[in-house]
């Protein structure tokens, strides 16, 4: 008994001690946030402390959160009806559409620089096609919407520090397009020393040291755009839901049959939030999902039901022992596409019960100085759970085109896409719906000017399986990629695709010897 009692007098103390450093860790945060919100600029001093308030919210729950926040024996499996497939969905008849659109706002995820794929700016500028941009194609898409179902729905940019003086910029050339387009940014949030849990940067004003500030991920979405009042303006015009989805992500068009099932639901049930996923595939695994334990990402995830209800998985919130299993396609067979509708006076009823917690993603970073820092992000997906009937749609995986690297580009940019009023189309000559799975070299084919370079013009790839580039690697105009296809040029050798050149199951080694695969 006497041993059993200094065992709980022990623990007592480390929780003691635990918890003081808590409060003190909470206090001295305080305490630099009110000494930079000294040095910020008065006009701004609101929007800046509504922002320091959100991310002392965030700190304190990181501070409180002892494990991981899934006990993966505790995941239950999907019940029956949590993922709706696509193809059950009904098409609503046209006298229904012009009411249904009058009740959209559509949201673009506007946050992210070009800068992994060489690009300075905004990745949204980045040219996809026929000289058109990610916004150029996205604002087609809407202004091609509103002019055949004669309607007003509204293009929602939320923009990141790191974009929003570019974006505004460039939005001016839509002005005289049949799209209202609404723009917010973000909330800016300080990188924190690893070591002592103290902001790095010494003043408000971002552009003194851009490094030490942040955008902490898309789940910030909510927040920020109730902060902006476009979340409260579009409740009180009539409008119901909202579609987001990442810019990057060409596929991510308004989808009637979804927006039917929300707003003249069958079964009579309110779905507050829905998830597109799509099928994960053997190849998703290698491209999406092999990657460091450590180089946390927002992208992907995977739907579960735990606790009773509905909520998206991360890697980032999977124990390493069981990362194997959350690759597998078996067990965990669907794919978060980012593509969401959500009801907008539910946004606005869960923040004001105080419900929307989301899980933290710690992502570590190092400053350009060796600092080693943490910035603590939330994924916009993982919100679901905060809903009320919430769901999954198995879409088709022509709703999840991507853009994250050059060999995705390669892909948008081929005859296996035909562009039709900001929209991608495949080609009815792909015999099957799948997208050939593309690998492009890193040394020399990871930036945009580089890799266009290297193509006199992109080969005809519809009936393309696979493609593996490595190394110095060019195309002339008109090659045409069939089957397998593996060209791999050793270091210090070259290997020059000539024009016209048809490689159909073959492999292209260093001496251009051309194989049989």
């Amino acid at each position: 008994m006497q041993i059993k009692g200094r065992l709980a007098s022990r623990m007592s103390v480390s929780r003691q001690f635990i918890e003081a450093t808590k409060r003190d860790a909470l206090n001295l945060l305080h305490r630099e946030l009110d000494k930079l919100l000294d040095t910020c600029d008065p006009h701004n001093e609101e929007l800046i402390r509504k922002e320091y308030e959100g991310f002392i919210k965030l700190f304190r729950r990181f501070l409180d959160e002892t494990g991981p926040s899934v006990d993966w024996n505790q995941i239950e499996k999907l019940p029956e009806d949590a993922v709706r497939e696509y193809a059950t969905l009904e098409t609503p008849t046209a006298d229904v559409i012009h009411l249904m659109l009058q009740k959209l706002v559509v949201v673009k995820l506007n946050g992210g620089l070009g800068t992994s794929m060489g690009c300075l700016g905004p990745k949204s500028v980045i040219t996809v096609r026929n000289n058109l941009t990610f916004l150029d194609l996205t604002v087609q898409q809407i202004e091609h919407l509103n002019k055949t179902y004669k309607v007003n729905v509204p293009l929602v940019l939320m923009n990141s520090f790191n974009t929003d003086e570019d974006t505004e910029k460039i939005i001016r050339k839509y002005k005289n397009l049949q799209v209202e387009i609404h723009t917010f940014n973000q909330s800016c949030y300080p990188r924190i020393n690893r070591d002592s849990l103290l902001p790095v940067a010494k003043t408000a004003n971002v552009t003194d040291y851009m490094e030490a500030w942040y955008p902490p991920g898309h789940g910030d979405f909510y927040e920020s755009f109730r902060n902006s009042g476009l979340l409260n303006q579009f409740i009180k015009s009539g409008r119901e839901y909202c579609f987001i989805s990442n810019i990057d992500n060409l596929g991510a068009t308004v989808d009637l049959n979804i927006l039917n099932l929300l707003l003249n639901p069958k079964e009579k049930v309110q779905h507050e939030f829905v998830m597109e996923v799509t099928d994960k595939t053997r190849a998703d695994v290698k491209l999406v999902f092999n990657i460091p334990y450590a180089n946390i990402s927002l992208q992907g995830g995977t739907l579960i039901q735990y606790e009773g209800k509905l909520r998206l998985l991360e890697i980032a919130q999977v124990p390493k022992e069981h990362v194997d299993d959350f690759k597998s396609v078996k067990t965990f067979k669907f794919f978060n596409t980012n593509n969401l509708w959500a009801k907008l006076d539910a946004i606005e009823r869960v923040f004001h019960k105080d419900e929307l917690k989301m899980e933290i993603i710690i992502n570590n970073k190092t400053l350009e100085n060796g600092l080693n820092v943490i910035q603590l992000e939330t994924a916009v997906g993982a919100a679901m759970k905060t809903f009320e009937g919430g769901i999954g749609i198995n879409v088709p995986r022509s709703r999840f085109l991507p853009v994250k690297k050059t060999s995705d580009l390669f892909l948008v940019m081929s005859n296996l896409y035909s562009l039709k009023n900001g929209s991608l189309i495949m080609s009815p000559q792909r015999m099957f719906p799948t997208t050939p799975l593309v690998k492009l070299g890193d040394n020399h084919f990871a930036k945009v000017k580089e890799f266009l370079g290297r193509f006199a013009n992109i080969p005809d790839i519809i009936e393309l399986d696979h493609l593996t580039v490595s190394g110095d690697v060019t195309f002339g105009r008109g090659v045409s990629l069939k089957g397998t296809v593996i060209i791999i040029a050793n270091h210090g050798d070259r290997i020059d695709i000539p024009a016209c050149a048809l490689l159909e199951n073959k492999i292209v080694s260093g001496n251009m010897r051309i194989l049989d695969h």
